[in-house]
């Protein structure tokens, strides 16, 4: 009776330990596609100061991609560039995030009176501003907007460092290959998980 009771156990014995090394392989198998993802297609970036307030505060965090990206207007992109993401300092050599305004070929002009940015003579309605862009920096408008680059601004348009001054990019104007990516989903706070427009 005695031997008879023992064989069931060492049977569930064996089958606990392979659900958990299944467990285990699953879980092993989920965090290094989630290495992957993370590496190849997507990016996480932290918010460092004020210039895209009231669209992203800091601390926020972020998730961007590069994956088969071209930019376009309107599109929020992460910039490798030499400036801290303010107006008063730039001694960081961190990343910056930004809005697409213009792209190759276009041409921007700003009213610093009124704070209205025109592309191609067009009135910009910018609705995720939180300032007219009535700060003006060391670039003169209108400029026309060179192959392979990008014009940018913050949202926060008058705590912004962005392509209205000659110290970021090439006189403003942000060569492509510097986008690390376009933002496409806000992860915390978690209460503003969402996407980003």
């Amino acid at each position: 009776m005695t031997e008879y009771n023992k064989v069931p156990e060492a049977i569930d014995d064996k089958k606990r330990v392979k659900e958990a090394f299944e467990w285990v392989e699953v879980v092993v198998s989920a965090m290094i596609a989630v290495v992957i993802i993370f590496t190849l297609l997507f990016r996480v970036a932290t918010i460092i100061g004020q210039s895209m307030e009231n669209t992203f505060f800091e601390g926020q965090k972020v998730i961007m991609t590069n994956l088969f990206y071209t930019p376009k207007a309107g599109d929020v992109v992460v910039v490798s560039r030499n400036a801290q993401n303010n107006a008063f300092s730039d001694d960081d050599q961190g990343p910056i995030i930004k809005r697409v305004i213009a792209t190759e070929g276009q041409q921007v002009n700003i009213d610093f009176e009124t704070g209205v940015v025109y592309v191609d003579g067009v009135a910009l309605d910018e609705p995720y501003t939180k300032t007219p862009t009535n700060l003006k920096y060391d670039v003169d408008f209108p400029v026309y907007v060179p192959e392979g680059h990008i014009f940018c601004l913050g949202d926060n348009r008058n705590e912004s460092l962005d392509s209205r001054s000659a110290r970021i990019g090439n006189g403003g104007m942000i060569d492509t290959r510097y986008v690390l990516g376009k933002v496409v989903l806000r992860i915390l706070p978690l209460d503003k998980f969402g996407g980003v427009y």
